[in-house]
């Protein structure tokens, strides 16, 4: 089957991943928090960055490699963290590190996955990254990143964005609990997808295996959108980061920049790399498009920008780099692959990235990725 034919979008996977995905998972996927309107807010931002089309340049073969901390990478794009991922589709942390490996791109896995670092650790690339939730006590959280590096991970992730648990009205309402239970109603949900419960048939419910060992010295009561994660966490603050940059060798990325003061202070306390991010919306609603802050963020560090929220395409981040960004990240992009076609959905949705990035790259006459003109602001809808 010519995959391109059936779905040559990221929407079209989205489309597909809806279809096949009991409701309750479909809402943990694709909700974002209170009315949605940061998660609105990015898509319109995107929409607002504009190029002007440059003509005779002649045949263009773009290239689309990209440096990032001292390496160079073929894509500029990557695999974003994203919790309890193996509730998507059976396996897809294994699935996505894979085709990480495979595309030699950044795969990033979540404190709350439902594999461990140890679990992955035979399918993983050159590029795999450790996304940590703070542990508030030091001697987990030294033995969560010895896990990590130990198993090859090589670029820590720390998620500062996330003080406390959001509300994701959407994901309560459809009956969901973190880790999920299989109550009446939601049994009712997944008997009308059966290919994914044959697939979690298979290998079990899913479970946040990295917090297994660390879960028996927490016994409290939780709402229903958070998880064990948020017992065994901390808000972390400027001295926490300082620990973790003496305590990981290898480049350290903070998650969840949205202002340029936090950016230059970052910067003086030595991490090699700022994540700009609003959570694609999923924490808080009163937030900025994150796309809006980017060029006031690039403005104020030197250090590499990594860039998510609300990317659909390779359009989507070529703006995204065009405004200062060095590198970027899909999440939910990659889980609607999954999700639409199984483990084969990745590498579908590399190659869909890929030609579309060349092809918008040939309209502006860029052969390479620092070739791209200044944005130009397009006007509202």
């Amino acid at each position: 089957m010519d995959l391109h034919s059936r779905y040559p979008a990221l929407s079209d996977l989205r489309d597909k991943a809806r279809r096949r995905l009991p409701r309750f998972v479909w809402e943990y996927l694709d909700s974002a928090t209170g009315e949605e309107r940061t998660k609105a807010r990015n898509r319109v931002g995107l929409d607002r960055i504009g190029f002007l089309p440059s003509i005779l340049h002649g045949e263009v073969d773009p290239d689309l490699s990209v440096r990032l901390f001292g390496q160079t990478l073929p894509r500029p794009y990557g695999i974003a963290p994203v919790g309890m991922s193996g509730l998507m589709w059976p396996d897809a942390e294994g699935s996505l590190a894979r085709a990480a490996a495979k595309a030699h791109i950044p795969y990033t896995l979540s404190t709350v996955a439902t594999q461990s670092p140890e679990d992955l650790a035979p399918h993983l690339g050159n590029q795999a990254w450790f996304q940590m939730y703070p542990p508030r006590d030091e001697a987990i959280r030294s033995d969560m990143l010895a896990r990590a590096k130990s198993a090859g991970f090589s670029t820590l992730v720390l998620t500062v964005d996330v003080p406390v648990a959001s509300r994701r009205e959407r994901q309560t309402r459809s009956g969901l609990t973190l880790p999920p239970r299989l109550t009446p109603r939601l049994m009712v949900q997944v008997a009308m997808r059966p290919a994914w419960a044959l697939g979690m048939a298979r290998r079990g419910l899913p479970k946040m295996r990295t917090l297994e060992k660390y879960a028996a010295e927490v016994d409290t009561a939780l709402s229903s959108t958070a998880h064990v994660g948020y017992l065994l966490r901390t808000s972390p603050d400027w001295d926490y980061v300082a620990w973790l940059r003496d305590a990981w060798d290898g480049p350290f990325v903070v998650k969840g920049v949205l202002r340029a003061g936090d950016a230059s202070r970052l910067e003086t306390i030595g991490v090699d790399g700022l994540w700009v991010s609003n959570h694609a919306g999923r924490q808080f609603d009163g937030a900025p498009a994150a796309i809006d802050v980017l060029p006031e963020i690039r403005a104020a560090t030197a250090l590499p920008l990594i860039f998510d929220s609300g990317i659909e395409g390779g359009l989507d981040i070529l703006r995204a780099l065009a405004s200062g960004a060095d590198f970027v990240m899909l999440g939910r992009g990659f889980h609607y692959a999954l999700a639409a076609l199984g483990a084969q959905g990745p590498a579908h949705l590399i190659d869909i990235l890929d030609k579309d990035l060349a092809a918008n790259m040939g309209q502006l006459g860029a052969r390479t990725l620092r070739d791209l003109p200044t944005p130009v602001a397009l006007p509202a809808g």
